[in-house]
């Protein structure tokens, strides 16, 4: 073989050994990439996870910490809670406020019960949802705002308790204008709640086997509202039902 010749076949195989490193390291370069990419995958999905479960804890705490609505619920104080003594306050409506006086010594439990809810807003929105003529009463406090009956088979609507007996009950059955009495349920003593009424003209109401009804306060100014409302009648005309004024809560305050 020529000279020439051999120098060529040298450098051909020179090449080819060139070519082979090349690929080789091209070959091993690409697969520490597909590794390196593989690693990077894994620990993204896992931060990925990590970080989902980490916004579904939080969202869990805020959930918890945040009460679905409807399901607040409400305990009943003991009467030492009135503290034997006389409050104050304003049941402010859209027709009008209600200035009031709360007797806590003369119906503890009462009392204690009214301005526990009314410092939680239980009242507020709540709709007066009976007029009734013929015993001259305003009848408010239930958050459903229904009714049937008479006084006695008030709305249902109440704050997940009820007490009882009946304190402060008038002996001749008389109820004053501007007095501010629980409603119950027949001659049910025990079945008091949030309902109560406002006597808007001096009334007779008949005490039933429970006795009569529970008067825990006056009403110190606003009579005039109520009564308004009661000269506006009740729809439909007749003498007991939804007032035709609408008389909504939108406040409570005690002192």
């Amino acid at each position: 073989m020529s000279p020439n010749k051999r120098e060529r076949e040298n450098a051909r195989r020179r090449y080819e050994r060139y070519q082979q490193h090349v690929s080789s390291t091209r070959a091993q370069r690409r697969h520490r990439w597909t590794v390196a990419a593989a690693i990077v995958g894994v620990l993204v999905l896992v931060l990925g996870v990590s970080l989902a479960v980490n916004l579904t804890a939080a969202d869990d705490v805020d959930d918890a910490a945040e009460p679905a609505a409807g399901t607040q619920t409400y305990t009943l104080p003991d009467p030492s809670a009135a503290q034997a003594r006389t409050w104050t306050g304003t049941i402010a409506t859209t027709a009008g406020d209600i200035g009031v006086e709360l007797d806590g010594a003369a119906a503890p439990q009462a009392v204690a019960s009214f301005v526990s809810l009314a410092a939680q807003g239980y009242f507020d929105g709540t709709t007066c949802h009976r007029l009734a003529t013929g015993i001259t009463v305003l009848q408010c406090g239930d958050p459903t705002a229904t009714r049937t009956g008479d006084l006695s088979a008030n709305g249902t609507g109440g704050p997940g308790y009820s007490f009882g007996p009946v304190e402060n009950a008038p002996a001749d059955d008389a109820y004053p204008a501007g007095t501010i009495a629980m409603a119950r349920q027949g001659g049910n003593g025990s079945s008091m709640g949030s309902q109560f009424f406002l006597v808007y003209e001096d009334t007779t109401i008949p005490a039933d086997e429970a006795g009569g009804y529970t008067v825990f306060g006056r009403m110190t100014s606003g009579l005039d509202v109520v009564t308004a409302v009661a000269d506006a009648g009740v729809q439909g005309g007749a003498a007991d039902g939804l007032p035709v004024t609408d008389v909504t809560i939108q406040g409570v305050e005690t002192q």
